[in-house]
């Protein structure tokens, strides 16, 4: 690892990043997000039945009950259906018909949102991210006010949160695409995912950052250029990285292949999110640092 040159190849490794993230954010505007019900409220029904259901008899029954039903199978004879809220007596309607086309049913899970606490959590969700991040820059500024040169402590803090929307792009852009052809919701599990991609990425990046600033301070006399120092830097964290990752990431695999229907996108979204947040913290962030010291450089 001690020839591994992330800075001197940084333009191959943003370009990777950049296409990544002009490629999530196209996706979200071509296709949309498919918020669950937990952002723009309504009913949720999932249902095992005792017998075997075609997916569309079963459209067709809530179509003729005059519900848009947006059904989607998750096993042989289970299905979750997403509906505009009911009333108590037009679940019980709803059941009923269920009933006597299909035979006998279990209805694993029932949820009804009103629209304004779908947006209140919407809004509430927004506020929590972006305060996060607020947080973050002003944390890091502090911690690494003792290193002001040649790099301002506070651009430390605004290369984290760069690198922390990469992050969270980069995953919003994937359900966005299995939301279109898949039927993968981003609700309140969705977000609970980003805030903690968001914490596992920053904190990688600031062991990367933190090291650098430890080898600035050891090496401020020497000869060395600002560029060599960070490409040392994430060297020397680069297994440690990796390492901290790859755990992480098989026990999420385990969980995703052998673990319910209903924990599968959360899982998803990390395993996404972890990958890319690790790939950032080494090939995006430290790069980012030292592009923004040649230009103010030329400056």
């Amino acid at each position: 690892m001690k020839n591994l040159d992330v800075i001197g190849k940084s333009k191959i490794w943003l370009s990777i990043s950049g296409l990544l993230v002009i490629a999530s954010i196209i996706s979200v505007a071509v296709f949309g997000i498919n918020y669950g019900i937990d952002f723009t409220g309504g009913t949720l029904m999932d249902i095992t039945f005792q017998n075997e259901v075609s997916l569309d008899d079963l459209r067709s029954t809530y179509s003729d009950a005059g519900y848009g039903a947006t059904v989607q199978k998750t096993d042989e004879t289970s299905f979750i259906a997403r509906l505009s809220s009911l009333t108590q007596e037009q679940h019980t309607q709803v059941n009923s018909l269920l009933e006597e086309r299909f035979g006998g049913f279990e209805e694993n899970r029932y949820e009804t949102i009103g629209s304004v606490i779908g947006q209140e959590l919407k809004g509430s969700s927004a506020k929590a991210i972006l305060l996060l991040l607020g947080l973050i820059v002003l944390y890091i500024a502090w911690a690494f006010r003792k290193v002001s040169e040649p790099v301002k402590s506070w651009k430390y803090g605004i290369i984290t949160i760069v690198a922390a929307f990469h992050d969270v792009v980069i995953p919003l852009g994937v359900f966005s695409v299995l939301g279109h052809f898949y039927g993968y919701e981003v609700n309140t599990a969705f977000i609970a995912a980003l805030l903690t991609i968001m914490g596992y990425s920053i904190n990688d990046t600031i062991v990367i950052f933190d090291r650098t600033r430890e080898n600035l301070v050891n090496h401020r006399n020497a000869s060395k250029e600002f560029g060599e120092i960070v490409n040392m830097s994430v060297v020397q964290s680069f297994a440690r990285s990796i390492n901290t990752s790859l755990t992480t990431i098989i026990v999420l695999m385990a969980i995703l292949f052998f673990g319910g229907e209903t924990t599968r996108p959360f899982v998803l979204a990390l395993i996404i999110g972890i990958t890319t947040g690790t790939y950032s913290s080494i090939f995006v962030a430290s790069p980012l640092l030292v592009y923004w010291e040649k230009w103010k450089s030329r400056r």
